[in-house]
């Protein structure tokens, strides 16, 4: 699908395309983010610096919901207080948990497993959601797990347990994805996304005040501008859903691999082995098939 109805075809055209202009901005941005927090959390611990990350990020929301219509009072009424909370730990959460798996296995391999997360959400949204998911889909769910397969290589030399945190992290993502996707039925996106930011500061400040160490003046500028990338990346991706629709520049998501695995490669000494880029592809390719086949059913259910 493509920009917003109702216009011309030469503004939908116009949107769509600036749609994915700004989704492959929030790629590089976020692909940054995350070199950054690979190089922080090798020298500090993992808790503080996702802990001071969400301070600037709960500071960013509530930054918008302040000049927004109704103010922060508008912005914290939801129908569902339990699940907002909660999409706002997971999401906090499934940030430690993939940090952790850049120190341990790189960007490389971690983003390569990650990137089944759109595969995991299309098979749970099933039994979370209710909705149908038909064989073509099944079948592209099994090829990205045969890719995650390849990726991790279990049962082959000695198989480390690091290799399946950032599976784990894609499975928090997913239910979190999905979590949102529920809420969406009863609030709006401002005010799912000013909990997703001031529930999960308040639940990483609960953690992090406890690991605290003292940061050298160099790693505090690599802070801030670990801060202001998740500024400007959240920014970007607000921007880009506002002006496209989701089906049609998700897809360029996947896009973030390809800058974080650069900067894995090319700063960080990291390799790129072989079964990982044809693993990666499967996933990648059975993502993309994934989306699209939402697409169509999105567009037949509007037609029927």
């Amino acid at each position: 699908m493509s920009g917003r109805l109702g216009a011309d075809s030469h503004a939908t055209v116009q949107n769509t395309r600036l749609g994915i202009w700004l989704m492959i901005a929030t790629t590089v941005v976020f692909a940054v983010q995350d070199g950054i927090s690979r190089h922080l959390a090798s020298e500090y611990n993992v808790y503080m610096v996702v802990m001071i990350r969400f301070w600037f990020f709960a500071a960013f929301v509530m930054a918008l919901a302040a000049r927004a219509d109704g103010g922060i009072r508008a912005a914290t009424r939801t129908r569902f207080p339990l699940l907002q909370i909660t999409r706002g730990v997971l999401l906090v959460t499934e940030v430690c948990v993939m940090v952790l798996a850049f120190v341990k296995l790189g960007l490389v391999e971690s983003h390569a497993v990650f990137t089944c997360y759109p595969l995991l959400i299309a098979a749970l949204s099933g039994p979370i959601l209710g909705e149908k998911v038909g064989w073509r889909r099944w079948a592209a769910i099994l090829i990205g797990f045969l890719g995650v397969l390849i990726i991790l290589q279990p049962g082959y030399a000695v198989f480390s347990p690091w290799a399946l945190v950032p599976l784990l992290s894609a499975l928090l993502f997913a239910v979190y994805g999905l979590l949102t996707r529920y809420v969406a039925r009863g609030d709006s996106a401002s005010v799912s996304f000013f909990w997703t930011g001031t529930a999960g500061a308040a639940a990483m400040t609960l953690v992090g005040v406890w690991f605290w160490e003292p940061m050298s003046g160099p790693d505090w500028g690599w802070m801030a501008a670990l801060c202001c990338t998740a500024i400007v990346g959240h920014w970007l991706l607000i921007k880009a859903f506002a002006v496209a629709e989701a089906s049609a520049i998700q897809p360029f998501a996947y896009l973030q691999l390809v800058w974080a695995s650069g900067i894995g490669l090319f700063l960080f000494g990291e390799e790129l082995r072989t079964n990982v880029a044809i693993g990666a592809g499967l996933v990648v390719a059975a993502g993309i098939f994934t989306l699209w086949r939402q697409r169509v059913r999105a567009q037949q259910d509007a037609h029927s």
